[in-house]
């Protein structure tokens, strides 16, 4: 969501930052997704926890069928993009009538600050086959600003990778999960504890919000906790 520089591992672990294209396998199709790092910053790069994040969806850890889903802090638009490939794989597998009438209830929405959205829907547009596109919809989102174009409780599911890092935007993040959230919404956050700030914002989260840990990639050091509000059923 910011556009700021970022501490991450030198050296090595910042190359593949510096690449134009960074090239992946999801939902059966190859995505390539072009990063710019010089120009946006963290916003235009791939982070691991998005790649954990869209593996934990291919694997059908939530049910994509007649979803709406939408994406905070998109960057590159990755999570978004699988998610929107694997709504419409499931959808493949059911009888037409019913795959029809699914496809109309779902939606994927992809969202970041203003500033990001020309290089995010360039993303989306190269990625997603066109019959895919009218059910994407890239959108602006500034964190506890604009949440009057987003009818309180609109999402299923609510996805974020790598969006806790920035302590000034706790909050606006809190209030803008508590708008888009439902009592059957599920909130999906993937992240890497870099810092004592990380922990305190899964403590602010858990003031309003049933959260669990639900995914650990030990190889990418990425977690991956469920939120949902707390007068809801926590099996659901």
């Amino acid at each position: 969501m910011a556009l700021v520089p970022y501490e991450e591992t030198a050296g090595v672990g910042l190359q593949k930052f510096h690449k134009p294209l960074a090239t992946f396998s999801f939902a059966n199709h190859k995505i390539q997704i072009r990063q710019d790092w010089r120009q946006l910053g963290v916003a235009a790069v791939v982070w691991d926890a998005a790649i954990v994040l869209s593996a934990y969806l291919e694997m059908g850890a939530v049910e994509l069928r007649g979803c709406s889903a939408v994406e905070l802090g998109a960057g590159t638009g990755l999570v978004g993009i699988v998610a929107a490939l694997l709504a419409l794989k499931s959808l493949l597998r059911r009888p037409l009538v019913r795959c029809l009438l699914l496809l109309s209830g779902a939606h994927v929405t992809i969202t970041d600050r203003k500033v990001a959205l020309e290089f995010l829907k360039s993303n989306v547009q190269a990625n997603l086959p066109p019959h895919i596109q009218p059910k994407v919809v890239v959108k602006e989102l500034t964190w506890g600003q604009n949440l009057g174009s987003f009818s309180p409780g609109e999402f299923d599911l609510i996805l974020g990778a790598d969006i806790i890092y920035l302590e000034e935007t706790f909050t606006d993040l809190l209030q803008t999960l508590e708008h888009l959230c439902s009592n059957h919404s599920v909130i999906l956050l993937a992240c890497r504890i870099r810092y004592e700030r990380d922990n305190n914002f899964l403590a602010m989260l858990k003031r309003q919000f049933t959260v669990s840990k639900v995914h650990y990639d030990p190889e990418k050091d990425v977690h991956i906790y469920k939120a949902q509000k707390r007068n809801q059923r926590e099996d659901l």
